[in-house]
């Protein structure tokens, strides 16, 4: 009598949840200890993820699939990390974009760059994507239309109310640095 190689072998179920259980304390640890803690368990769900996607790849005793859940881990906390770096360059190249021209003597580069930043931190990040596909991909309005899944026409709207807001941010940031003169500035901040 033969048995089937289901009745042999766990199902993918079955095994993916015995690895989950086995791993997954073990797992948010090592994230914790590389990221911040608000992140960590996104980078757990991100891990597992994998694992369900490759579990064809990972191996089959739970003490070899934990390190091999740690390196996607690490894979995934790098991509995380390059993604920031890129995130941060497209702010300076921004900074370098809207500033061509307007600087003035006597105004700090690094302050405004500083406030092209946080201000590119409060849009939404649609707005972001609508900037970032002009700034930082060089695609024309058609091209970016066609990455939006929309018509270059709407596409440029959108990039016009984007570039709107991100103006309206860094004129409040702009606002609210002059507002304090530099005698009454401390290292914590403002003297109210």
């Amino acid at each position: 009598m033969t048995t089937s190689s289901s009745a042999v072998q766990p199902s993918r179920e079955a095994r993916f949840r015995a690895v989950y259980e086995a791993t997954y304390d073990d797992l948010l640890r090592f994230a914790q200890r590389r990221v911040d803690l608000s992140h960590a368990e996104d980078v757990a769900a991100d891990v597992f993820l994998v694992a369900w996607r490759r579990l064809d790849d990972m191996p089959d005793e739970v003490a070899d699939a934990r390190p091999w859940l740690f390196g996607v881990a690490r894979a995934t906390i790098l991509n995380h990390r390059r993604g920031s770096r890129r995130r941060d360059a497209l702010a300076v190249r921004l900074a370098d974009a809207a500033l061509t021209g307007d600087l003035h003597p006597g105004d700090d580069l690094a302050a405004s760059r500083l406030d092209l930043a946080a201000a590119w931190a409060q849009l939404s990040d649609a707005d972001q994507e609508a900037i970032s596909l002009v700034v930082w991909e060089g695609l024309s309005s058609a091209q970016a239309g066609v990455v939006l899944g929309c018509s270059a026409t709407a596409y440029r709207i959108r990039l016009s109310r984007a570039r709107r807001s991100l103006r309206q941010h860094l004129e409040a940031a702009t606002r609210s640095d002059s507002s304090v003169p530099p005698s009454a500035m401390t290292p914590e901040g403002p003297q109210r």
